[in-house]
């Protein structure tokens, strides 16, 4: 059994198929079902179910899969500790974004991170805070940037906490408003944002507590299509206020949300009890340096 082996069969299950899995390990289909096939030989046991294009897990194939994310996360670990003892000549930062307002937050730290750690390779992902978790808790990434969460599992640096304000048509009834609570906006369609992004699931809880399922406009993880739709009078969106300053623009009027107190609160995350890698710490310590906004 060899490391290959067991990445390749967890990346078919974390991906569905063996043509998804090959592209992310740029390698061919044939190769990484060859790999998988190994890895059943050497266990003895049927790992996957080939429904056609997809694959489905047998029993054994839940206990190995559960086995191969620890072992893989282990040799990750064991290879970020042998890097610093070296002193980093050769380093590696793997950090999780959100799709949402990452320009706005991230931009210049992550440049002041590459002026003083030049030697440190970074390999950015952006995602929603709910696929960065799943990548965290995979060992996928080191860090992750993402709505503060309250699980057990990881532990977290906060890094902002910015109120959500609300991006109006211009035209609307109540664009002449200063502030608005959320009912107000209860016959205005709700333009949303993708699944995988946990402010979308605080955001329709709030409608819910506040007396209203909203209709929906659209969908997206991009903050400047929301508000250009904003712009063509497609609906409300509700974004963090450093994000919706920036976009403001002709034909959109920003508001302050009266009520509830809905918070934009990014922390960088981390699965609790891992090692963090000395490229991680020094991330997280130059965060701790630059104000949010």
């Amino acid at each position: 059994m060899e490391f290959k082996h067991l990445r390749s069969f967890a990346e078919v299950v974390r991906q569905g198929g063996f043509t998804q899995a090959a592209k992310v390990l740029h390698a061919s289909q044939s190769a990484i079902s060859k790999q998988v096939a190994q890895l059943e030989h050497s266990l003895g046991v049927r790992l996957l179910e080939r429904l056609g294009p997809q694959v489905r897990l047998t029993d054994a194939g839940q206990v190995v899969q559960r086995h191969a994310e620890h072992l893989l996360r282990l040799r990750q670990e064991l290879l970020s500790e042998l890097d610093d003892l070296s002193q980093l000549a050769q380093g590696e930062l793997r950090l999780g974004l959100p799709m949402l307002g990452s320009d706005a937050l991230f931009a210049a730290p992550f440049a002041e991170y590459r002026r003083r750690y030049p030697q440190i390779s970074v390999q950015l992902v952006e995602a929603g805070s709910k696929g960065i978790e799943q990548a965290v808790l995979n060992g996928e990434l080191d860090l992750g940037a993402g709505l503060q969460p309250d699980d057990p599992q990881f532990a977290c640096q906060p890094f902002c906490n910015e109120p959500l304000d609300i991006l109006l048509p211009a035209d609307h009834p109540l664009a002449g408003c200063a502030s608005l609570p959320l009912e107000r906006l209860a016959e205005t369609p709700f333009l949303l944002y993708q699944q995988s992004f946990t402010l979308n699931d605080r955001l329709l809880l709030a409608c819910r507590q506040a007396g209203f399922v909203p209709r929906e406009g659209g969908r997206s993880g991009q903050a400047d299509f929301l508000v250009a739709l904003v712009a063509a009078g497609q609906g409300v969106v509700l974004l963090p206020r450093v994000v919706a300053r920036a976009l403001e623009r002709p034909g959109v009027v920003r508001l302050t949300l009266e009520s509830p107190d809905l918070r934009w609160d990014i922390a960088f995350i981390w699965r609790r009890g891992a090692y963090l890698s000395h490229a991680a710490r020094a991330w997280l310590a130059l965060l701790r340096e630059t104000p949010a906004a």
